[in-house]
């Protein structure tokens, strides 16, 4: 469902994104991990089409983000950090103005089950603006979700949320992953990959510095199931990165 070939993204001679190059099935939820500036937003951004790449081919449900952006978009839900609604609209006017771009016919009943499983019913008739930070969140994955995309992108899709509504999202998003969608996440909360992902990609200075499954990647460690495990892993690859970068500079 996603094939990134040898991505790059420079900004003026800045390399954001080097080289990049992975896979995601249907069914695999994959997390991104890195520190600030690693690359992650950049590579989300490109493969959601905003931003263009410098050079490689990025795919979506075996469109090219490029050659063929509508096509890619339609197979595509994408959730960034600080999503960006219409405030002077109410919820449901979001859902069916996303039905519309979309071209869906008869999307109410689909809208009133995002409406459902959201908790977010009683919202209906609200203009966003008068929403919490959490509930727009939840009304912009709503959005995302409406026409069924094949892959969905999420970039900090817990900001904001309280405790039942982080669980909500993560159950939405085991039940897209178990009907067959192909997720990325990209977050700074560890616990989220563990509970979530079933392929790990850590990121650092804009290149892949280990790409696999989370079992593996915690068999490094020698554990299989704590969040420690996965931390160890994270600061090992990056801490190695980072001092052999300053001897290199040196």
């Amino acid at each position: 469902m996603i094939t990134v070939t040898n991505f790059s993204k420079q900004y003026k001679g800045f390399t954001a994104v080097k080289n990049l190059s992975f896979s995601v099935e249907p069914g695999q939820i994959l997390g991104l991990l890195g520190p600030n500036g690693a690359g992650k937003t950049t590579t989300l951004r490109t493969l959601c089409g905003i931003i263009p790449p410098s050079t490689g081919n990025l795919l979506v449900a075996g469109h090219d983000v490029v050659q063929a952006p509508i096509s890619a978009k339609a197979n595509l839900g994408y959730i960034p950090d600080d999503p960006r609604l219409f405030d002077t609209m109410t919820v449901w006017e979001h859902l069916a103005f996303t039905a519309a771009a979309y071209r869906l016919a008869d999307f109410e009943e689909d809208a009133e089950a995002l409406l459902a499983s959201f908790e977010l019913t009683h919202k209906r008739d609200t203009l966003v603006h008068n929403l919490s930070r959490g509930m727009r969140q939840k009304v912009a994955i709503a959005c995302a979700f409406l026409h069924d995309p094949k892959v969905i992108l999420f970039d900090e899709p817990l900001t904001g949320l309280d405790p039942q509504g982080i669980r909500g999202i993560q159950q939405a998003i085991r039940d897209r992953a178990q009907a067959g969608a192909a997720i990325i996440i990209s977050s700074h909360l560890l616990s989220l990959f563990e509970n979530l992902c079933t392929h790990i990609m850590v990121l650092n200075l804009g290149e892949c510095r280990r790409f696999g499954t989370m079992e593996d990647l915690l068999s490094e460690v020698g554990h299989t199931d704590s969040t420690s495990a996965l931390e160890e892993v994270y600061f090992s690859i990056t801490q190695a990165q980072e001092q052999t970068s300053e001897t290199a500079a040196a």
